[in-house]
């Protein structure tokens, strides 16, 4: 067995102020909305907080936290560290994590001109520049010399209450386009006092912040400080700044964190929550430059789609930055510095970067692979052996069969999985093709080996018949039969240029140099994307509006794909019908019956799944435990196979 050695840069300690930590990864911060509805901490924060701390990591940091519960809240179920009232219960915190021997802090934020009306309805939102933000608040009111006073001192009693609750750093957001950076960002600070114009007026107040809490605290607590490297935006701050103000700011903070991009600008979001389209470690780029800078002296950590010890290792020991940070591959396994550390990084389950813990809908944090996050404090991390073994058949190896599987082992039961092909993972085999989907290959790979060494009995290449499965005498049938495809009656949709999505996707389909996808959904204009990268002039339609397009992905990768689509020239043609394929093309209807024709050299249908439930009719005629899961249940996606399977198989 491998020793740590093997990644000693990682996990050698850091001096970070007047703190030792004990390795180099932090547990980045992160919108959990876990909080009670007046911002006390639920036993399901604390349960995720000790879920974070058992992971190993050297640092702990509680994701926007705003300093004003009434004009910075940014998003629901916000921790509030505004009221002494609530020490008790911060103490609660840092004495979990302490328990682990991890230090912990806080993201300190004020959502500035971004703070969404539904938070502060009586109030319009405060900012350097009453600059309306796009598609987001346009109430917004430029500060005054008063109010940056009473935000600077809300600040330093936020950070003194923390200290006081025994935390031992705070890390303030300047970031992503929240009110400090605001501030400094030429394009949303349009002063024309001592505050706006030249930087060094533009950095006044954000000095003068940082100033006050380091008087306050002294060095009885760290201060770190999350800033874009580059705001990517046009006319906003970039690195050249970014540098020239950790050069001021380094007097009173401890460390800096370097993120990029701005979430409150929609086009620039997916940068700051990179999803699976951009590359791992994009960040870096700006953390070297940090790092480069002979007058910077203080520790610089990374964030951004880093997801292995390996690549954090390779970060640290070529001097890019001091230390990594990790959120949503810690939150899919806690388990990875562990695995790391004892050389068995295989058995780590891989994160997807798929956003699903971050979904338009948020209200509390889940995660499509890891079925326990944010359910800690209901779910142990070892589950309860079931009173009663059972003899369960799972039927099908995919996403939510395995789970099932998987569970049901670990709950005692005697369980057989019965897969059709010569290999478990199910549809991930195609979806995974696309040359974006490096993590879900990743994924695939995990699932099928962790899946075959669970301890369930594996029938491969054998077909579930309801004969074979009452042949095992079960006491329950999970039947994960997954979904199939679905066709439309349209004239030449049997034509041999017409493509199935998947065919295409796996390359058991090829097509020339001008076609048209039908379908708008995710599977086609992913598929598009794939394409137009390939050199294909495509053109994807659906009867959605546009804007409707890929509606199902969360909101960041959401963003980054069309971005993709309009970068790589894919033409998006909504509110459209398709009523014919013929040597022309396809021809589509619109709203109001005017009739056009695509032309084009193959077609990509793309117009979704139905689920394969016929197996799961026979066998309910046949015995009365008999459960769905996955698409078989409801087509939909990885996370909801997994969380269903997951759910259903803690009942058995």
């Amino acid at each position: 067995m491998s020793s740590f050695n093997k990644y000693p840069h990682v996990f050698s300690p850091i001096k970070i102020g007047n703190m030792e930590v004990k390795n180099r990864i932090q547990f980045s911060p992160m919108v959990s909305s876990l909080s009670t509805p007046t911002g006390g901490v639920s036993p399901e924060l604390l349960g995720y907080i000790k879920y974070q701390a058992q992971s190993g990591v050297g640092v702990i940091t509680i994701g926007s936290t705003p300093i004003d519960h009434i004009n910075g809240v940014d998003f629901f179920g916000a921790l509030d560290v505004t009221s002494d009232d609530n020490m008790t219960d911060l103490r609660r915190i840092s004495e979990v994590v302490h328990r682990y021997g991890a230090k912990v802090s806080c993201e300190l934020v004020h959502a500035g001109r971004s703070a969404p009306k539904q938070f502060r309805p009586n109030s319009p939102a405060i900012a350097p520049s009453a600059i309306p933000v796009e598609n987001g608040p346009t109430d917004i009111r430029e500060m005054d010399e008063k109010d940056m006073e009473t935000i600077r001192n809300e600040y330093c009693d936020v950070a003194e209450r923390l200290m006081k609750s025994g935390f031992d750093m705070v890390m303030v957001h300047a970031a992503h386009g929240n009110l400090l950076a605001q501030f400094m960002s030429p394009k949303y600070n349009q002063r024309t006092d001592e505050y706006g114009g030249s930087f060094e007026n533009r950095v006044r107040w954000p000095i003068s912040v940082l100033k006050a809490m380091r008087e306050r605290v002294g060095r009885g607590l760290c201060i770190d400080m999350r800033i874009s490297g580059d705001e990517l935006v046009p006319g906003g701050m970039g690195i050249e700044e970014t540098k020239a103000f950790i050069r001021l700011a380094q007097e009173y903070i401890d460390t800096v964190h370097v993120s990029q991009g701005l979430i409150v600008e929609p086009k620039y979001m997916p940068y700051t929550m990179p999803a699976f389209y951009l590359p791992h470690c994009h960040n870096v780029k700006w953390s070297e430059q940090v790092k480069a800078d002979p007058e910077i002296h203080i520790p610089v950590t990374v964030v951004g789609s880093i997801t292995t010890i390996a690549e954090a290792e390779e970060i640290i020991a070529s001097g890019k930055a001091d230390m990594v940070a990790m959120a949503r591959q810690l939150m899919c396994d806690n388990k990875l510095l562990y695995n790391a550390y004892h050389g068995m990084e295989e058995k780590t389950r891989p994160c997807l970067r798929c956003h699903e813990c971050a979904p338009a809908d948020i209200v509390h944090l889940r995660c499509a692979t890891n079925p326990r996050l944010g359910r800690e404090s209901e779910i142990p991390e070892e589950l309860p052996y079931a009173k009663h073994k059972k003899r369960v058949v799972v039927v099908g190896g995919g996403v939510a069969g395995c789970m099932a599987a998987k569970t049901l082992v670990e709950r005692g039961h005697d369980v057989t999985l019965i897969e059709k092909g010569d290999k478990l993972g199910g549809r991930l085999h195609e979806i995974s093709c696309l040359s974006f989907k490096f993590d879900m290959r990743r994924h695939l790979q995990w699932l099928m080996s962790s899946t075959m060494e669970c301890g369930a009995k594996i029938m491969l290449n054998t077909e579930a018949t309801p004969e074979i499965i009452m042949g095992l005498k079960p006491d329950v049938v999970f039947v994960a039969t997954g979904a199939e495809r679905l066709s439309l009656p349209i004239p030449g949709i049997d034509r041999e240029n017409v493509h199935h999505v998947l065919d295409v996707d796996t390359g058991r389909a090829a097509v020339g140099e001008r076609v048209v996808v039908c379908g708008g959904g995710l599977s086609g204009t992913e598929s598009a994307l794939q394409l137009a990268m390939d050199g294909k002039k495509v053109t994807v339609m659906d009867m959605l509006p546009v804007e409707q397009f890929a509606k199902d992905h969360s909101p960041a990768p959401r963003g980054m794909l069309l971005q993709l689509l309009e970068k790589y020239g894919v033409e998006l043609i909504g509110s459209v019908r398709v009523c014919g394929i013929d040597d022309d093309g396809v021809a589509v209807m619109a709203q109001g019956g005017t009739r056009t024709i695509i032309p084009c050299d193959d077609v990509v249908a793309a117009f979704g799944m139905r689920k394969n439930d016929a197996l799961l009719k026979q066998l309910r005629e046949l015995m009365p435990d008999v459960i769905a899961v996955g698409d078989c249940n409801v087509v939909k996606n990885i996370k909801n196979a997994n969380q269903v399977a997951f759910n259903l198989a803690l009942e058995v």
